[in-house]
């Protein structure tokens, strides 16, 4: 069974079909949606404010997610709220931030407070997106700061849809064989 806990009065809220491996750690104020995907070693951590997870969006494995409180430098703070078909890479690091829907997060990104990140867009590997940026929608975005680089093709747009389709099958085909 994965490690599901409840802070300050908020129990994860996990859809009947998502798969959260039981290495994986979901604490707080968390809302996974159906046909989701968290993987090994994975922290979800909605401690100090709110994780949304849409439908069919995979959080693979050792990532981080994590939120900015409320207070006189942050006022509202910061949650982390994640749309529908989005991919996220291995060791991503996703910190009260906005990813919308249909995006893939490249391996080892780390994507910082403030940022939105618009549907239909995809972070390169490594690449840091600083706080406050808003990274507009169909382009691939690379670097350290990450900056727009080109215009998704039209098979790298099908690939987004590719990719977390593939996830929501991996991910009940795991379910099934560890229950």
């Amino acid at each position: 069974m994965a490690n599901i806990r409840t802070f300050d009065g908020n129990t994860p809220k996990i859809a009947a079909d998502a798969w959260v491996d039981e290495s994986a750690v979901v604490i707080g104020d968390v809302e996974i949606g159906a046909g989701s995907s968290i993987w090994p070693l994975t922290v979800v951590r909605g401690d100090i404010h709110q994780i949304r997870i849409g439908e069919r969006t995979n959080i693979q494995d050792a990532s981080v997610l994590h939120v900015t409180h409320a207070s006189d430098f942050n006022p509202g703070g910061f949650p982390l709220l994640i749309g529908d078909d989005v991919t996220v890479g291995h060791k991503v690091m996703l910190h009260g931030c906005e990813i919308q829907h249909h995006c893939l997060i490249g391996m080892g990104a780390i994507v910082m407070d403030g940022v939105v990140i618009e549907p239909y867009t995809i972070i390169a590997a490594g690449s840091l997106v600083p706080g406050g940026k808003v990274l507009e929608s169909g382009y691939l975005w690379r670097g350290s700061p990450a900056k727009k680089v080109r215009e998704l093709t039209a098979q790298e747009r099908d690939y987004l849809e590719y990719v977390a389709a593939n996830y929501v099958k991996l991910g009940a085909q795991h379910s099934a064989e560890s229950s």
